[in-house]
């Protein structure tokens, strides 16, 4: 295991979260602040700033090649509404998300301290963190994409949803547009009216209100 220092933290994020279609992907990046021009030279930033798919791909990859420790969780749109169903509350789903990541990252390096984007209460994410987890500090940031690791989890997040989303758009024969726009409930209701109502527990987060306007209740 890595020694860590108060020079080394670890960064978390996700995406998929306002997107009625496709999974949630929880990332986490373990950085180190000798490590910080390397980061910067590869391009990290906020993903939310990097408008082109192929530029998000490239600078994933490289982070992955890096000789640095990450962590990603995928929680695809089944699994999601059955965590969703028992646990009926959005933040608390995200913490359960962050705290696997941290978790998996602690099995790797010893680290004190853990940045994240502040999405809820943080006593959400203490609460599901596991015994690694309770030992480290927990910082939940408005705006963290600031921080160089939180950027680069977000990266290896929002590159994996575009994968998974471009996977998912092939095995049901359409693609399925990001987000929760007009375009997505058009996209639906095709679904819908293809499949049946069932298609969308296999594509899609159902309790986003999308649900009640494609299926009458």
């Amino acid at each position: 295991m890595i020694k860590g220092t108060s020079s080394s933290w670890i960064g978390t994020d996700e995406s998929g979260k306002g997107d009625y279609f496709g999974p949630l992907v929880i990332a986490g990046f373990y950085i180190e602040k000798t490590r910080i021009k390397e980061l910067i030279e590869l391009g990290v930033r906020d993903s939310k700033r990097i408008t082109s798919d192929n530029v998000m791909n490239k600078i994933s990859n490289s982070l992955r090649k890096m000789n640095s420790h990450y962590s990603i969780v995928v929680i695809g749109p089944e699994k999601y509404n059955e965590l969703y169903a028992k646990i009926k509350n959005l933040n608390r789903l995200l913490a359960w998300g962050h705290a696997r990541v941290i978790e998996n990252l602690l099995d790797k390096v010893d680290c004190e301290k853990v940045v994240t984007d502040q999405f809820g209460d943080e006593k959400f994410v203490l609460n599901a963190l596991m015994k690694k987890g309770k030992r480290v500090l927990i910082e939940l940031r408005p705006k963290a994409e600031d921080d160089l690791a939180v950027a680069a989890a977000s990266i290896l997040a929002r590159a994996e949803f575009i994968k998974r989303m471009q996977s998912l758009s092939q095995e049901i024969g359409t693609d399925l547009p990001r987000g929760a726009s007009s375009l997505v409930e058009e996209k639906a209701r095709f679904l819908v009216q293809k499949h049946g109502p069932a298609i969308l527990n296999k594509v899609a987060k159902m309790h986003f209100k999308t649900t009640k306007k494609i299926i009458k209740q």
